[in-house]
């Protein structure tokens, strides 16, 4: 599979989980199953996680298949969960919680 740029990976995000630009900013994408933020390259990856931390819900970074590895060590602690461009869950979100 080719390496998608950051247009390549938000259109690829768009038509595998129907998703939408975020209204109000904090995040790329939003669909039905999440808040989506693309990384399309590693050096993206430690300020894609940081930002997805903040967000409330089911969340994700979409990025190529190839960045597992480096992505894989960010997301510790992130509760986000890492989707590629084909759609596939590479690793799994973990389910939200309320805030006591």
């Amino acid at each position: 599979m080719s390496r998608f740029e950051r247009d390549g990976l938000l259109e690829a995000a768009q038509t595998h989980f129907e998703a939408q630009p975020d209204p109000q900013g904090q995040v790329d994408l939003v669909s039905e199953r999440g808040s989506i933020i693309v990384a399309a390259d590693p050096k993206e990856m430690k300020g894609a996680f940081k930002r997805i931390k903040k967000v409330p819900g089911y969340r994700w970074v979409m990025i190529n298949r190839e960045d597992l590895f480096a992505a894989n060590s960010l997301s510790i602690g992130s509760k986000a969960g890492i989707v590629a461009a084909d759609g596939s869950v590479l690793k799994n979100a973990d389910i939200p919680r309320r805030k006591v």
